[in-house]
Parts: structure tokens; C-alpha cells; sequence
């Protein structure tokens, strides 16, 4: 299994939360990579931005009480935890490690 290349989006907790408030999604470019990160109350997702049903931006879309990033086209629903359609219509989302540090929010690739 490839190593990991950890990425720091943001300087401080403090600061992630404020970009990224509870309930919202953000977009963030990884080299050639579009991960959409999202902020729910269970703590903070990536997953891949691209709905895998029609190529919409999921950072586009919102979440729901379920953990869950529906996509703004179709409605699509994707669990923020393992990535799978919701009713299995499409293939799952890429998932990304993310850790929230003392020193930031940092991503996995």
C-alpha cells in the first residue's frame, strides 16, 4: 500500500472551522486532485469532488443529518465515511484521510 503525502489546508483548528463552519462544504486542489471537504458534526470528510453519476461538483451540493454529501444535480447521496451511493446507482466516492491537529487540518493523499 502506497505512503500517504500529508497536506496542510489550514494553519490552525480555529482557522478550518471558520473556513469550513459546520454544515458547509469546501472545495481544495491537491496537484491535479479535486477533493471536496466537508464539515458535518460528526467532524470533518474528504472525499473526491466529482459526483461519479454526471461529473457535477459535489462541493457544489450540502450534507445531510445522516453523514451523508448529496450531490446538487440528481440528488445522489454519498456516505462521507466509505464513499457508497447511498442506493448503489453509481460507483462510490475516492475517500481521503483528513486529521484535524493541533498544528491544522491536514489531508491524505
Amino acid at each position: 500500500m502506497p505512503q500517504l503525502k500529508w497536506y496542510r489546508v489550514f494553519k490552525s483548528p480555529q482557522e478550518a472551522n471558520d473556513r469550513i463552519p459546520q454544515g458547509k462544504l469546501q472545495l481544495v486542489r491537491i496537484g491535479e486532485r479535486r477533493i471536496c471537504i466537508a464539515h458535518t458534526d460528526r467532524g470533518f470528510h474528504a472525499v473526491s469532488d466529482v459526483c461519479p453519476h454526471l461529473s457535477e461538483s459535489l462541493s457544489k451540493g450540502s450534507t445531510n443529518y445522516l453523514n451523508e454529501i448529496i450531490c446538487p444535480w440528481h440528488g445522489y447521496r454519498f456516505n462521507l465515511v466509505h464513499g457508497q451511493e447511498c442506493q448503489n446507482r453509481t460507483k462510490a466516492l475516492t475517500v481521503y484521510k483528513i486529521e484535524l491537529r493541533d498544528d491544522g487540518l491536514f489531508l491524505g493523499v
